[in-house]
């Protein structure tokens, strides 16, 4: 518990900063929580979280506690001592887009006092905290990186919905750009998590983030193009994985699906690959690959779904399909990158016509060219065939398995009669 409150900045509120925001508040600190989707500021102030690892109740605590205040005005953080930038970092036709993090990094400098620590926890590409995000705070505010302020690079690792491995229980890179940088970066992450991995500089913890995922990105594309094999097969890929999971040494569980989503599977690794080929000039292979495999799981998903509407006679175009489940991840609302918009164009370009059930996804954030329903025994009565994308735990998926319509199941959760498996 820090001694004397300080303020800490959280540019982002989303599924990285708003725990981020809540912990820092829960360990005395006083936290301005900042961000520009006025939208969520004022849901935020009134005690709605649209984060699931955040309830209302805690939202609601960390603002009465008079120690969290959500704001679209970076004027609110003037003279902070910690500030976290966890904004995000898209990609814009295969090329990084960095403007989140500049317009960050320009707006704290303005009100950026000495002594205070600024850090990145925004997945990007190694290099940038120092040759990017250091000049401009350098720049805006007349201030010496590492003696007058202190700068650090702290990759985010949430995992949306993780029961097991929250912020404070999973293990938090830490990095500076000197040691006395590092020394109040690790100093910041002790007072709110369980453990902190120090490394010697942002560039290895900024590459270590891209790692993780690559790793994920890469063997998701294994198991989903075994999946398409073992169908042409015969063979039921998911049993497969099951007993090879048996094998105490050697040997790491991942499971096919429709496609990859969210903020750090379809990015992440794109981004290594950018910088290999911007810097070396070469291209990184396996990522490339990856990309290929997982970016036309959606189209595999739409070929599984015509064949399965074929063999009850009936086309592609006009059929009512349901997709049940858009989030890319069980148990989140989260939307960004999920393979489910992509084949939800896909469906639309065949001329199909879709439906949708995912009470997680927030309203304003549903995607405008899908009717949202209830998942109900009429509902799936009145379709040609429903997909299951997510396997969300407050899904009535016993309904599935008695329905009288063709169920394609992306996930291996379902087992009644007219149930295929992807």
């Amino acid at each position: 518990m820090p001694d004397i409150v300080k303020t800490v900045a959280v540019v982002g509120q989303g599924y990285v900063g708003l725990p981020v925001a809540m912990r820092a508040v829960e360990q005395g600190y006083r936290v301005i929580g900042i961000d520009l989707d006025e939208r969520r500021v004022e849901g935020l102030r009134s005690g709605i979280s649209f984060v699931e690892d955040v309830s209302d109740a805690e939202l609601a605590r960390a603002i009465a506690s008079g120690s969290y205040t959500p704001t679209t005005d970076y004027a609110d953080v003037n003279g902070f001592d910690f500030a976290v930038i966890a904004v995000p970092t898209p990609l814009r036709e295969s090329v990084p887009d960095l403007s989140f993090i500049e317009s960050s990094g320009v707006a704290l400098a303005e009100r950026m006092k000495p002594g205070a620590t600024v850090i990145l926890e925004s997945t990007t590409y190694p290099g940038t905290t120092e040759e990017l995000l250091v000049p401009i705070l350098e720049s805006g505010s007349g201030l010496t990186a590492g003696s007058d302020f202190y700068v650090g690079y702290s990759p985010e690792r949430i995992d949306p919905g993780n029961q097991q491995w929250g912020f404070v229980t999973t293990p938090k890179i830490v990095s500076g750009i000197n040691p006395e940088s590092l020394e109040k970066v690790q100093a910041f992450y002790d007072s709110l998590v369980d453990t902190t991995v120090p490394v010697p500089t942002p560039k290895e913890a900024e590459l270590a983030k891209l790692l993780e995922n690559t790793f994920r990105h890469v063997n998701i594309a294994l198991v989903n193009e075994l999946a398409i094999f073992a169908h042409q097969l015969g063979v039921n890929v998911w049993e497969s994985i099951d007993a090879a999971n048996t094998k105490p040494f050697g040997f790491m569980k991942f499971t096919p699906g429709p496609g990859v989503g969210g903020h750090c599977l379809p990015v992440d690794p794109s981004y290594l690959s950018w910088q290999v080929r911007r810097k070396l000039g070469q291209n990184f292979r396996f990522v490339e690959l990856a990309n290929d495999v997982n970016d036309n799981m959606p189209q595999y998903v739409t070929q599984r779904v015509m064949h399965l509407l074929n063999a009850s006679s009936r086309a592609l175009r006009g059929s009512k399909i349901l997709l049940v489940g858009m989030a890319y991840k069980k148990n989140s609302g989260d939307i960004r990158e999920s393979p489910s918009l992509r084949l939800l164009e896909l469906l639309h370009d065949e001329g199909a016509e879709v439906f949708a059930v995912d009470d997680h996804v927030e309203a304003h954030r549903w995607p405008a060219n899908v009717t949202k329903v209830s998942l109900t025994e009429d509902t799936i009565a009145g379709m040609d065939i429903a997909v299951l994308l997510t396997d969300h735990d407050t899904l009535e998926l016993e309904l599935l398995n008695t329905a009288d319509v063709p169920v394609l199941d992306t996930r291996n959760r379902l087992n009644g009669p007219k149930i295929e498996i992807l």
